[in-house]
């Protein structure tokens, strides 16, 4: 009989032990996935840019900030036009790469009704013909005078960029006709740029400031006497109409998120660098500049 009531205190002991041990498993596995239930109760958030450097740098430090409060975020490189009109329809929920008033203007336009423009994330910049400081030539106008050290070309962007649409104005109104506009992308023009420079030939290319090309070259803009490019732009933030009630605290985020170009210039600096990524180097940005992270995400 002693046998038996030992027997069954050892059994009851052992149950015990198991039901706790898991439990306690059962809890760890809970804790170690909290942060992926809440980023999937959050929501998605769906950020669109153009593939410029400038953009890809802002739009991951955004990206940063949001998966911090627990969104998840997807990224979406697309043209101007489709940027514009993805957030005007509510197919994407906002952009930081809204460069006004000048470049965009025609896009704004079309579309200021079917947003919500935040205002600047960052002040001071500029558009225009880029040349390096070796072409002995400051202004639009003497582009003529030596379109074959130039071999006709201007190195373009994307097609669908407000700076090409404001660069064949420049053509047509100050009739460089001997000139043709090549298409390509911001990667290609500074490819295209980058071996020019190497063997000092002469070459002209749309630019914008900030970008980290002004930080490896010396290179100049041409005065623009016609002032078509504009005087100094904004990079501004628009987001879809309804975001402000449906996702307060996305909002709030691109709401608050501004920046200085020496900022924007250090982490596109960083983003040259051989076998980075700007996601990463965002992160990396953001641990080194915690005062700016507490800034963004603050209530």
């Amino acid at each position: 009989m002693h046998f038996d009531k030992l027997t069954f205190f050892t059994f009851f002991t052992f149950l015990i032990v198991v039901i706790i041990s898991t439990w306690l498993l059962l809890s760890t596995y809970l804790t170690e996935n909290c942060e992926d239930d809440v980023a999937i109760s959050r929501g998605k958030v769906e950020l669109v840019y153009v593939e410029w450097a400038s953009e890809i740098a802002s739009t991951n430090v955004v990206r940063v900030l949001l998966e911090k409060l627990g969104f998840e975020v997807d990224l979406f490189s697309v043209s101007a036009a489709a940027m514009w009109q993805s957030v005007a329809s509510g197919d994407a929920d906002g952009y930081v790469a809204a460069w006004l008033p000048t470049t965009h203007a025609h896009y704004y336009r079309a579309l200021k009704d079917q947003v919500d423009n935040l205002g600047p994330n960052l002040e001071g910049t500029k558009i225009g013909l880029v040349v390096p400081t070796y072409v002995t030539l400051d202004s639009i106008e003497e582009l003529n005078a030596y379109a074959d050290k130039f071999k006709g070309k201007i190195i373009g962007i994307d097609p669908g960029a407000g700076l090409m649409s404001k660069t064949e104005t420049v053509i047509e109104q100050y009739n460089l006709n001997t000139f043709k506009l090549l298409e390509g992308s911001g990667a290609t023009m500074t490819a295209v740029l980058a071996d020019a420079i190497k063997n000092k030939q002469w070459i002209v290319v749309t630019g914008w400031t900030p970008h980290w090309k002004f930080a490896r070259w010396q290179l100049k803009y041409l005065k623009d006497s016609k002032g078509i490019y504009g005087d100094k732009e904004y990079i501004g933030t628009i987001v879809r109409k309804g975001l402000k009630e449906e996702m307060p605290e996305v909002y709030r985020v691109l709401d608050h998120f501004s920046w200085t170009a020496a900022e924007m210039q250090e982490l596109m600096t960083m983003n040259q660098e051989k076998g980075s990524t700007p996601y990463e180097n965002a992160k990396l940005w953001l641990k080194k500049n915690p005062e700016r992270l507490e800034q963004w995400i603050s209530q």
